[in-house]
Order: structure tokens, then C-alpha cells, then sequence
């Protein structure tokens, strides 16, 4: 059996295969070997190299970086984090750096510049060629979470009125990657996006063929300024590969690649797991965040959380002299106030995902409404059953209906709470992820504790 050899080829990415790799690096640049170092990452992909380099010390992060062949380090640069990359451009000559920078996609050159300090900004791009300084102006032109900012202006089209073997011979000529030519862009005179065609179609046709005779004019498009989710939505639903961009005026400007498409869509899931979990969007990754950052991030949220659970503290008190005729309803408090916030949060869980992801709409308020009514008030009842008999243990029959009751109520308060809160966020054009867990859940529990000590006064005296 052969050795082990980290840097052969893993097409499964496999967690041991990194650090594997990441710990012989660091004897190679400690020892030096700084060619056989280039010879071991010459049998990975770029993508993997970036990682290693991610995960390296800053100091040796420089020193590798350095060593790195110009091509190889030019495209790592691609794939490094927004940190990584400020980093490294300080530790570059004035000339290195804006190479990297030239050399990025259009796209990822303008999200680049377009958070780091003014005057490094103006450093470079005062010495940038003029197509690429244009790219960059039109690109952080469009608003910051528009399809705009995401778009590839370097793209390749074929006109409508050309053969079919004008139309290969302009590809043949062009010496470019064709990894994005399962569909060429057909324009007119004036530049407007008239069809989409599959390169497959060109090729069996006869060379004398005109384009307008192979094209069916059904196509998908985006313009520029739509939100970048619902070019995830778009290519997701028509498993799209890349997506045209046009303007007002259909003219086309460029196009969203499914790297990039990806990019966004963990980028969206993140910020919704932030806001639901109560916590500012953070756009670093959490181990490059600063500890000010996270501070500022979560203390505005708990403090606002803060503020909603004092009237929880207040319902309680509203009923002290039930609590003090009463001492066993202090026993249930927790289970009773802890599962209507459950629920809550369940159920509100269950609807920001589905709103996020178009599985439900506004127009199915109705009927989810019911069903989850009906699902409530099963879970209720199942839950309120359990725990009247620990109610009868403790107090005997009034306590048992008390509780039991209260749990009913309580989960399908919370339940319908959950559901709704989301929609009517996304009525009114806020993003259903505020309706967080823990803020569904505080606002649960107040409502649970009225409604357990009125149902107690019911049935106990007050």
C-alpha cells in the first residue's frame, strides 16, 4: 500500500486531507523547502491553496503568499476573505497590489474596493487601466444589494441578424474560457437581449442558417436593479447556470454567474440566521470579527429583549396575591410561559424559511392559518393531558384543569403568534427574519403568564 500523500488530488475535500496538508506547510516554511513547497501546491486547485493560506499565521501567510507562483498567487487571491485579502495588499509593493486587484472579476474587484478606506481606494484605482476603473464605476453605481453589483460586465454575445457559421467562426476567434458558453446571448442592433441560445443548438445547425431561425425569443432575464435574492430565486427555479442582466431598456450589461448566485444565497441564509437568532448581520467571518464588533452586534437586541421581559415580570406581579394563595402555580410557571415560547418559536421558524424561500406567499395566510390552528390545537391538547396529571399530583382537581387548560391555550396562542408575526412583517415590506426566536419567544411568554394566572383565577378564586 502506498503512502499517504496530502497533496494528491481530493475530490472529496476531506477534513484530515487539510490539516494534513496545513501541518507539512508549516514544517516546509519553517525548514525553508520553498521549491518543493511550490511543487506540492502545483497538484492542488487554487481554491484549496487559499483555504491552507486562510488558516496560516499572518506572518507565514505573507511568506507563503510570496513564494507562490505569480499566476498561481493571482488567482488565491480570488478566493481569499475580504480580511485576507486588506491584509496581504499591506504587505504588497504598490505594483503587486494593483495587479492583484486588476486581475480579480469584475465583480469581486468591486465588492473589494468597495470596502476598503477611501484612500486606498483612490490609491488604487487612480492607477487602474481605464476599462477596469469603468467597471468598477458602473458596478458601484447600483445599489448595494442589487443585481448590479453582482453582475459579470465581460460577457460574449452573437447577433441575431449573423449565420450560424458567422456565429462559431466570432467564437472560435475569441481564445476565451468557454466554461460559460452552454448559452450565448443574441442581441440586435441596438444592443437589447432578444434570446437566449443553447450552444448545442448552433453546432447541429447548418453554417448558412440564420440565428433569427434557430431562436424562439423564451427566455429569462433580470435587470439590474432587482434585488440580488431574487436572482437566486431565478436561477434556482430555472436551474440556470448564468443569468443575462439588461436595463430599463433591455440593452444587456452583463451577467450573474452561479458562483456568484451561491455566494448570495449563504450570504442571505446567514443574515437570516443572524436575525433570528436576535443578532446584528455580521458580514465577517465570526473568528476575523473584532470583539467590539460582537458586542455591538448583540447588545442592542438584548437590550430591547430586556425591555420586552420586564412586562413578563410585571404580569407576574399583577397576580402576587393569587401566587400567594396558590404556591403550587409557581411549580408550573416555567413548563406553561417555556412551551408557549417554544411553540412560538417553532412555528415562526417554520414560516421565515418558507417565506424566504417563495414556498409560501401572502395569499396563503388563509389557509395556513387553519392548518395551523388545527396543528396547535393537537400539540395542545396532547401536551395539556401530560401535564394535568402532574397538576392533580400536585393540587388536586382545580390545579390539574388549570394547568391543563392553560397549556391548551397557551401553545395555541404562541403557535398562531409564530405563524403570523412573520407575515405581517412581510406585509408591510420588513423582512420576516426580524420575527427572531427569541423576540417570538419573549413576547409568548408575557401572554402565557396572562393567560395561565386568569384561567387560575377562574377556577382557583383570587
Amino acid at each position: 500500500m502506498s503512502a499517504f500523500n496530502p497533496w494528491q488530488y481530493d475530490p472529496h475535500h476531506h477534513p484530515a486531507t487539510h490539516q494534513a496538508r496545513l501541518s507539512e506547510l508549516k514544517q516546509l516554511l519553517q525548514q525553508m523547502h520553498f521549491e518543493l513547497l511550490r511543487q506540492c501546491v502545483a497538484n492542488i486547485e487554487v481554491q484549496d491553496i487559499a483555504a491552507l493560506l486562510g488558516d496560516l499565521p499572518k506572518l507565514e501567510q505573507t511568506l507563503f503568499f510570496r513564494i507562490l507562483p505569480r499566476q498561481t498567487a493571482t488567482d488565491v487571491f480570488g478566493y481569499l476573505s475580504q480580511n485576507a485579502k486588506e491584509e496581504l495588499l499591506k504587505t504588497l509593493s504598490d505594483e503587486d497590489a494593483l495587479d492583484m486587484v486588476r486581475h480579480l472579476d469584475a465583480d469581486d474587484r468591486a465588492a473589494f474596493l468597495d470596502e476598503l478606506p477611501a484612500e486606498v481606494v483612490q490609491a488604487l484605482t487612480q492607477r487602474l487601466p481605464r476599462e477596469k476603473l469603468s467597471e468598477v464605476q458602473l458596478l458601484l453605481g447600483y445599489p448595494a444589494e442589487s443585481v448590479g453589483r453582482l453582475m459579470q460586465p465581460d460577457f460574449i454575445s452573437i447577433h441575431e441578424s449573423w449565420t450560424a457559421g458567422q456565429a462559431l467562426d466570432y467564437l472560435r476567434s475569441l481564445h476565451q474560457d468557454t466554461s460559460l458558453l452552454n448559452y450565448l446571448y443574441v442581441i440586435d442592433d441596438e444592443n437589447k437581449l432578444t434570446d437566449t441560445l443553447h450552444i448545442r443548438k448552433l453546432a447541429l445547425a447548418m453554417p448558412d442558417t440564420a440565428i433569427s431561425k434557430l431562436m424562439d425569443r423564451r427566455f429569462i432575464y433580470i435587470h439590474a436593479t432587482e434585488d440580488q435574492e431574487k436572482a437566486v430565486n431565478l436561477m434556482q427555479h430555472y436551474d440556470l447556470d448564468a443569468l443575462p442582466v439588461v436595463d430599463g431598456d433591455g440593452v444587456m450589461l452583463g451577467m450573474v454567474t452561479v458562483d456568484d448566485i451561491l455566494d448570495v444565497a449563504q450570504a442571505e441564509t446567514t443574515e437570516d440566521f443572524h436575525k433570528m437568532g436576535s443578532v446584528g448581520v455580521i458580514n465577517l467571518n465570526i473568528s476575523e470579527a473584532s470583539t467590539v464588533l460582537l458586542y455591538r452586534k448583540r447588545i442592542g437586541w438584548l437590550l430591547l429583549l430586556v425591555f420586552v421581559n420586564i412586562f413578563a415580570g410585571l404580569a407576574i406581579a399583577t397576580f402576587e396575591d393569587m401566587i400567594a394563595a396558590v404556591v403550587a402555580l409557581v411549580f408550573f410557571l416555567p413548563l406553561i410561559i417555556g412551551s408557549s415560547g417554544n411553540a412560538g418559536a417553532q412555528s415562526s421558524t417554520l414560516m421565515v424559511r418558507s417565506l424566504a424561500t417563495g414556498d409560501v406567499r401572502m395569499k396563503d395566510w388563509g389557509r395556513l392559518m387553519i392548518k395551523e390552528i388545527s396543528v396547535a390545537i393537537a400539540l395542545g391538547v396532547t401536551m395539556g393531558v401530560a401535564i394535568s396529571f402532574i397538576g392533580y399530583w400536585q393540587g388536586g382537581t382545580a390545579l390539574a384543569w388549570v394547568v391543563g387548560l392553560s397549556m391548551i391555550a397557551v401553545v395555541i396562542v404562541g403557535s398562531l403568534m409564530g405563524m403570523s408575526l412573520p407575515f405581517l412583517l412581510s406585509k408591510v415590506n420588513i423582512d420576516p427574519a426580524t420575527a427572531s426566536a427569541p423576540l417570538i419567544t419573549s413576547m409568548a411568554d408575557i401572554v402565557g403568564i396572562l393567560i395561565y394566572f386568569s384561567i387560575a383565577v377562574v377556577f382557583m378564586g383570587g
